[in-house]
């Protein structure tokens, strides 16, 4: 997989992440592990915060349930539109997080 399919892939997963859930940057990385050779939840946040504009970027946040450094207002508030479980200042991951189901992914796994 060349670096533009991967960032591709990483948008592609996010755009995937159902309304009220959320994945953390290192969970996206290994969802993409197999396919892509890559494992690195540093890239995938330079990724977001590159290309993420696009996705729903605010339903990506760290393995802590921290937001996204310097969008945190604006991720909050979108989350808690969405329904998705705070904590604090940040997000329950135990009861918003979400993987991708077996089939769904990679890509050229669906119909």
């Amino acid at each position: 997989m060349t670096p533009d399919e991967y960032v591709e892939a990483v948008l592609d997963l996010v755009e995937r992440i159902p309304v009220g859930r959320v994945m953390s940057y290192g969970a996206v990385a290994d969802a993409l592990a197999e396919c892509s050779g890559r494992a690195s939840a540093r890239l995938v946040g330079a990724i977001m915060a590159q290309h993420g504009g696009s996705v729903p970027w605010h339903r990506v946040v760290t393995a802590s349930g921290r937001l996204p450094p310097g969008h945190e207002r604006e991720a909050q508030a979108r989350l808690r539109a969405e329904g998705v479980p705070l904590r604090g200042a940040g997000v329950d991951i135990a009861a918003a997080g979400w993987s991708p189901d077996e089939g769904m992914w990679p890509p050229e796994n669906r119909e």
